[in-house]
């Protein structure tokens, strides 16, 4: 199984593209483009457009590249439009060892930071991972980690570097969940114990992205990773049942937002209201804009609310009511 023929197994692609913040029991809606970069394609890439799985797969399975694989005018042009800068993985293994710190109330669990020949790595650490006294590897599996405008999601995972393109194997990755999935490896003895940690640890991650191509790329590379450390694991590949499963937990955990305004991108809108406002007392109508975005109180912006799933209760909740 290879990156491009996991998603020829049919209904997959369409699995990992719903976007359930707009989406309602009766009619499934796909993440849109939300960015002009792929206009140029004509019908179905318009910024608006949602993105099929057609778009993306076969003959334009190319369509959709990492940002480190585009033209330098393009990444110029979408840093000034969108903000949008890459950070190294050296960086995000730091930031995440920072994190890490804190929980195990220790430096250097998984790895530790050195440079050779000039450039900025790590080597890791080969013994298996110990806990501070009161937690265990399941309190740390659980943990709840939020990648904010999360891109690529390398702070997540890490199959690649997003500013190199160099390719990462197995052993020394250095995201979020590549951690938790390591740990799981050393505490775990059968198939079942594996994929039942390993479900939680996917349930257990988030990320939000405005650009729908980005979110779809992060989305990929969660899907890829199961495989990745499955096949190290196990040494065969995943049943499409699994593979539709954590596709269903990273439609939901990986998700589109305006992260100012916690809405879909976009979704705020002008309100009209029907006043008697002359001396006839005829109807006229006043336009009205979000007063979200006049107030800046984003429990006020009237676009369509963002939806994430609190897998505890196992229903869906809005994203800001999630926040403190």
């Amino acid at each position: 199984m290879t990156d491009n023929s996991i998603f020829e197994i049919p209904g997959l692609l369409s699995r990992l593209l719903v976007d359930h913040s707009t989406s309602k029991p009766d009619v499934i809606h796909n993440v849109f483009w939300a960015t002009s970069d792929y206009e140029g394609r004509g019908k179905g890439y318009q910024y608006i457009d949602e993105i099929t799985p057609e778009a993306i797969s076969g003959n334009n399975e190319n369509a959709v590249i990492p940002r480190v694989l585009k033209r330098k005018s393009e990444q110029s042009a979408r840093s000034k439009e969108m903000a949008e800068v890459f950070t190294p993985s050296w960086l995000c293994n730091r930031m995440n060892n920072s994190a890490d710190e804190q929980w195990f109330s220790v430096a250097g669990t998984f790895n530790k930071e050195t440079v050779k020949n000039g450039v900025q790595t790590w080597i890791v650490s080969k013994k298996k991972i110990s806990f501070p006294e009161g937690k265990t590897w399941m309190d740390y599996v659980r943990n709840t980690r939020l990648e904010i405008t999360c891109g690529e999601a390398p702070f997540l995972v890490s199959r690649y570097d997003t500013t190199t393109g160099e390719s990462i194997p197995v052993a020394r990755r250095i995201g979020i969940l590549d951690r938790k999935l390591r740990v799981i490896k050393e505490n775990t003895g059968t198939e079942e114990e594996w994929y039942e940690a390993t479900l939680m640890a996917f349930k257990s991650v988030y990320g939000y992205e405005w650009q729908g191509d980005s979110l779809i790329l992060a989305r990929k590379a969660l899907l890829l990773t199961f495989v990745d450390y499955y096949k190290a694991q196990f040494k065969l590949d995943p049943d499409n049942d699994k593979l539709f499963e954590i596709a269903e937990v990273i439609s939901w955990n990986l998700w589109q937002m305006d992260g100012l305004k916690y809405v879909v991108p976009g979704s705020c809108h002008d309100e009209e209201e029907e006043i008697f406002g002359n001396i006839f007392g005829e109807p006229e109508v006043k336009t009205n804009p979000c007063p979200g975005c006049t107030s800046g109180n984003p429990k006020l912006h009237n676009g369509i609310k963002c939806r994430i799933m609190d897998w505890k209760k196992g229903s869906p909740v809005l994203f800001i009511d999630s926040m403190k």
